[in-house]
């Protein structure tokens, strides 16, 4: 057995992780077992240690058997062959994940109490598990990490089977295990001492970790941000909260607009933001409504209140020095994006694009006839019912337009490498349409639309 425990695991596998030590790296251990291993992994990397919580959905007769796994902010993996294999029934699959369900919301509330999550945006996450079998956890992990802009998701374990690695190689930039067997039976095995970790031992793990490297953490490598706060913005006697970013040099500015039930700290458009960053293109993730309107669900619903909203954010960003001469794009996501239509069609405001992802464009209802700024509408393969609504929208606009349908993807692109493609369209679509003419490739990517 080449592990006397988890904490000698942990020791080891640092020793291969001494490259990421000066990089800007956050240490994220999967709970609660890989909590012990990446704790002594973040000690030797003098990086911040943190958790992210996802729960394995076992097979109801095998629970050790893993069909999928679930994570923070709504993130779902299945797979659809062992799902197939083990006859994993409707029933069984939702009672299954109920039950971690509520698991996962338990152990955040322990695990986070009176400790903010550690931000990821533009940062190296590397995500730690004391082993991996099927990869499902990890596999949630990795999304979860992404979806909080992470600029490189690494994944790290003692041990992990031969299959597994080789799955995981197109979820993580880089995978590394210290073993790699090709015949593998369960990550104990590997293992002379195999105890189980409790809930106490690893927030004293947390607590330990964040006494050890009290102070922040520094800003990546590379020119720091023109700006990159918290701002406000009124609109009319309303005060609005936003975040805006803007990088060196900047190509264009694109402001957000987010759908029912979320915020500007949606993790998505977050993640989305911080490819479009990287890009050379500043972005405002702005709430367009105040947390009393939002309880009313009416409010929620009512584009031309969004629309006029977004309006007067767009007529701010022009009071604002760093960003007042550049072009301006929207991003609308589900009932956001019927709000970024209906305001590009405003007088008042001077649109150059718009992305849709998942969006619901119909809702702009004869504004539709009257946009003139190229769109692009991004919309899951397996959002059936938004995917014909999009149809019929752009059939219903005269300006350039482009239908992009990932294949795969549901409503919310929670699948694997889903919103990543999302990303990368949006980034082209904007740079294209945004960036003055003859501009530089700020990341060699290209420009070309999918």
């Amino acid at each position: 057995m080449p592990f006397l425990d988890r904490r000698d695991a942990g020791r080891r596998l640092a020793e291969r992780l001494q490259a990421f030590r000066d990089e800007n790296t956050v240490v994220l251990g999967l709970p609660r077992g890989g909590v012990p291993v990446a704790y002594e992994v973040a000690r030797a990397l003098k990086a911040p240690l943190d958790v992210i919580v996802v729960r394995k959905l076992g097979v109801p007769y095998q629970p050790e058997f893993a069909f999928g796994a679930i994570g923070e902010d709504g993130v779902r993996v299945l797979s659809d062959d062992v799902v197939r294999m083990a006859h994993v029934t409707a029933e069984e699959l939702t009672m299954v994940e109920r039950t971690q369900r509520a698991e996962l919301q338990r152990r955040v509330a322990r695990f986070r109490r009176a400790r903010p999550r550690i931000p990821l945006t533009g940062r190296t996450a590397i995500i730690v598990d004391d082993g991996m079998a099927t990869g499902a956890t990890a596999r949630a992990g990795c999304q979860v990490a992404r979806a909080h802009g992470a600029a490189r998701v690494v994944l790290a374990v003692p041990v992990g089977s031969h299959e597994a690695i080789r799955d995981l190689a197109g979820e993580a930039d880089e995978v590394i295990s210290l073993e790699a067997p090709r015949w593998f039976d369960a990550v104990g095995q590997w293992y002379r001492n195999f105890g189980q970790t409790s809930d106490d031992e690893v927030c004293d793990l947390l607590c330990r970790a964040t006494e050890r490297a009290p102070g922040p953490v520094p800003p990546p490598a590379g020119d720091p941000p023109l700006r990159d706060e918290e701002v406000t913005a009124l609109a009319g006697q309303v005060s609005l909260a936003g975040h805006l970013t803007v990088p060196e040099n900047p190509v264009g500015i694109v402001v957000f607009t987010h759908g029912s039930g979320s915020s500007r700290h949606s993790p998505r458009n977050r993640y989305v933001a911080s490819v479009l960053n990287r890009a050379g293109l500043g972005t405002v993730l702005f709430d367009l409504l105040t947390q009393d309107e939002e309880a009313h669900r009416a409010r929620v619903f009512d584009i031309e209140l969004l629309a006029q909203r977004l309006v007067e954010v767009t007529r701010w960003l022009g009071t604002q020095p760093e960003v007042n001469d550049l072009r301006i794009g929207y991003f609308g996501a589900s009932t956001g994006a019927g709000a970024a239509l209906w305001a590009a069609t405003a007088p008042q405001v001077d649109v150059a694009a718009i992305v849709s992802r998942g969006g619901r464009p119909d809702l702009a209802g004869a504004r539709l006839t009257s946009v003139r700024a190229p769109t692009l509408l991004i919309v899951g393969g397996r959002d059936d019912v938004v995917l014909e609504l999009n149809r019929r929208a752009q059939a219903a606009m005269p300006c350039e337009s482009a239908l992009a349908v990932v294949p795969g993807a549901t409503h919310l692109f929670e699948e694997p490498g889903t919103l990543e493609q999302v990303a990368v369209l949006a980034r082209n679509w904007f740079v294209e349409h945004l960036a003055p003419t003859g501009s530089d490739d700020r990341d060699g990517s290209g420009t070309s639309t999918q």
